[in-house]
């Protein structure tokens, strides 16, 4: 009766454990090909070819990054504190895959007739336990720069806690203009709602609060002061290198593709009004490309701010507009 008992119980979550495996699959390839199409993107704006010699147009130029990262020597400095310093990569790359858990890929298939949700937890509160897992990800910089023993990690650190909290709060105050037409935090339901109008013509101000704000969130360029290696020779993951660094850089790529997901789903319609000839899910891919493109676009483009510019429109233009959002959304709504 027992194992008869746990047979069933295993065969209830089967469908969870494999949409958890594909999307921890996924996730971890992502930066094979985003780092190969920001060094392409960067090639064309510069007016260069970029990767060209490992592969065809470099196409294995990632795979060889991989190995040499995987091979390279894992250096701790000597008066770091280590039990810290290897806890900091992980700490940092764990938010990144739990967000996931959260986000809906489109509506539910039917598949050798069982349906399927693109989704792993179908939570009703899901945009805020997106934007709360998303805040612990500082602590993974915060432990890099004080384990490190370096005044250049320990400034970036001290940078980046600076940054995710002066733009954090307008983040969250810039979408609850989207939650107020929803009536819900659920992003299946912030989809829904949009099938007649995205939410981008309802909320210009709070999509553009939610997209200056990522990018700081991000930590890209123009907003990349925690990792400037102008001045902090590469900030916080100073002292890091081979596989530790890889995992830095995995947790920033999947930052940029979460962002990239949420304003679409967010203000951009998610997988509705999707043209008669791309499936649902296919658009909504899509639209996400479009904006990791952005995003790489932005880093290529403008120039890095200087600190005091960067808390001033943090603190007084993007939290003034995040609140003037709120009152004008309630006041239409009312």
């Amino acid at each position: 009766m027992g194992m008869s008992y746990g047979m069933e119980n295993f065969i209830a979550i089967l469908p969870l454990l494999v949409k958890m495996a594909v999307v921890v699959f996924v996730l971890l390839l992502l930066p094979l090909p985003l780092t190969w199409i920001e060094r392409k993107i960067a090639a064309h704006i510069q007016q260069r070819p970029g990767p060209m010699r490992v592969g065809w147009h470099g196409l294995l130029q990632p795979l060889a990054d991989a190995i040499k990262l995987l091979t390279k020597e894992d250096h701790i400095p000597t008066d770091a504190d280590r039990l810290l310093f290897r806890m900091a990569p992980v700490v940092a790359l764990v938010p990144p895959f739990v967000v996931f858990v959260a986000i809906p890929f489109g509506e539910p298939v039917r598949l050798f007739g069982v349906d399927i949700t693109l989704s792993m937890s179908n939570m009703n509160v899901g945009l805020l336990f997106i934007l709360a897992v998303s805040g612990i990800g500082v602590f993974g910089v915060i432990l890099a720069g004080w384990a490190s023993n370096s005044k250049y990690a320990v400034l970036g650190s001290l940078r980046s806690i600076a940054q995710m909290i002066s733009y954090e709060i307008p983040m969250g105050f810039s979408v609850i203009g989207v939650v107020m037409l929803a009536n819900s935090m659920n992003l299946s339901d912030i989809v829904a709602a949009q099938s007649g109008v995205w939410n981008i013509v309802y909320q210009p101000i709070g999509f553009f609060v939610f997209f200056v704000a990522g990018l700081a969130e991000a930590q890209r360029i123009p907003f990349d002061l925690p990792e400037a290696e102008g001045d902090l020779g590469a900030g916080y993951h100073t002292e890091y290198s081979g596989i530790r660094f890889s995992l830095f850089a995995l947790s920033e790529y999947l930052v940029v593709v979460i962002l990239a997901i949420l304003n679409v789903l967010l203000f951009f319609g998610g997988w509705q009004h999707s043209p008669f000839f791309l499936t649902p899910s296919l658009w909504f891919l899509l639209k996400i490309g479009f904006f990791i493109w952005v995003f790489m676009w932005f880093r290529f483009t403008f120039p890095r701010y200087r600190y005091d510019q960067l808390m001033t429109i943090g603190w007084k233009v993007l939290l003034p507009l995040s609140l003037l959002n709120i009152l004008v959304s309630g006041i239409f709504m009312f």
